[in-house]
């Protein structure tokens, strides 16, 4: 067979763009060598609707093993009682709970798009807007952060059956105890969305929502470090609220619902293969160095947020807590979408974002999000952010002067080459 030079040549590429730059999307990372092997095996091979043990194809004894182990690294992890591994994406772990507990028509109430929510946390445009009368608070003009307190009239006004927590675009920790209590006045579920920061709570460095949310879905492609993929979790099984029984007549648990709710309700075969990617990556994560690493990701975090701030930076909530910043470019006299399009030509690769009370539309926007994951990866420590936002800055003061930007592009190109990224791919 011929082989495919065209998508060959484009994938070799693709592996010089990501040497050569600054890798700053808050939501992207770099697996390891093992965790894209794992993803290039014959475990892509195999069909198995179902779970182990359970499933629907005869010869699944091998991947049955592959996402046990899958679920058992992730129990661990968390130290939880229920994990499953099979969605395809994290938007898809969030509408497998949402179809497991509620009914069309129902109400949610999640942070608002436009305040640093994502698109599964009741937009319009998206599955959870359109199926559910979905509600949002917001955060606070002044400072930035969620105001829990507009989060409790809401609900206490409009009853949500489910409260969404979490969010795409948020630099603060989480107050879970707080949102629990709330839903537990209106008897409400709590989920969860901790795609962003799960790294950071696997290491213990913030809030963890075990303990008070009823529900937690997370990507496993941010700060966790894995292939592109979603992940839902309880600490504890319990009984469905709803009194739903199987044909025994015996109440159903609720991971009986989320099973079925991924498996057949939304999903077909699992991605075995990108199952045991994720359990590769549960491995590293259960190493002493992961938690390093995660450490290493707050200081560079905190480091850049201080060196922005130094340059006159508009920084949503004034800084961050975890892994990522917010920016306010209104100040600088650039939006987003131009800021966005101008960095890439630096080989610094971010996203234009929307910021709190935003005056622009979400395909301009008027800030941008930073993330550290990758740069953290590639080795790049806190002494090292000070370069990184000069750079930007330069770039951005001169967004029409071709010549900054490519001599800015020169710096990060011969800078980056000092940090080596698979050795092993040539």
């Amino acid at each position: 067979m011929q082989r495919d030079t065209a998508i060959f040549d484009l994938i070799q590429e693709e592996l010089h763009r990501q040497r050569r730059g600054l890798e700053l999307i808050a939501s992207e990372n770099f697996t390891s060598l093992q965790v894209m092997q794992a993803m290039g095996s014959v475990m892509t091979n195999k069909y198995a609707e179902g779970y182990p043990g359970k499933r629907y194809y005869g010869g699944c004894e091998v991947v049955d093993k592959s996402e046990q182990l899958a679920i058992d690294r992730l129990k661990a992890i968390f130290n939880i009682e229920y994990a499953n591994v099979q969605p395809h994406s994290g938007a898809q772990a969030n509408m497998a709970v949402q179809a497991a507990i509620l009914q069309p028509g129902d109400a949610i109430l999640g942070l608002d798009l436009s305040m640093g929510g994502h698109l599964t946390h009741g937009s319009p445009v998206a599955f959870s807007g359109k199926t559910y009368v979905a509600h949002h608070y917001g955060v606070k003009k002044e400072d930035g952060r969620v105001d829990y307190e507009a989060l409790e009239q809401k609900a206490l006004e409009v009853k949500p059956k489910l409260i969404i927590c979490g969010a795409s675009a948020y630099s603060r920790d989480w107050d879970y105890a707080r949102i629990r209590a709330v839903a537990d006045k209106i008897g409400a579920l709590v989920m969860a969305d901790i795609a962003h920061p799960a790294g950071l709570i696997a290491a213990g460095l913030l809030n963890s929502p075990f303990d008070h949310c009823h529900f937690i879905t997370s990507t496993t492609h941010k700060t966790l470090r894995g292939p592109r993929g979603g992940i839902i979790m309880m600490k504890h099984d319990f009984e469905n609220p709803w009194g739903h029984k199987t044909p025994k007549g015996e109440i159903k648990m609720m991971s009986n619902l989320l099973d079925l709710s991924v498996f057949p309700g939304i999903q077909g075969g699992p991605l075995e293969h990108v199952i045991a990617a994720k359990a590769v990556s549960f491995h590293e994560i259960l190493q002493d160095e992961y938690k390093v690493y995660a450490q290493q990701m707050i200081k560079n975090a905190q480091a850049m947020s201080q060196a922005f701030l130094e340059k006159g930076y508009d920084l949503v909530s004034g800084g961050t807590d975890n892994h990522l910043l917010l920016i306010d470019l209104r100040n600088k006299n650039i939006s987003g979408k131009k800021a966005e399009n101008t960095l890439v030509k630096a080989d610094i690769t971010l996203n234009k974002n929307m910021v709190p009370f935003d005056d622009k539309s979400p395909f301009i926007t008027s800030g941008i999000r930073v993330g550290v994951p990758a740069i953290t990866t590639r080795g790049l420590k806190e002494n090292d952010m000070q370069q990184v936002v000069n750079w930007l800055d330069r770039v951005l003061m001169h967004a029409d002067d071709e010549t900054v930007i490519s001599t800015v592009r020169g710096e990060v190109n011969e800078f980056m080459s000092g940090f080596s990224m698979y050795p092993e791919l040539g």
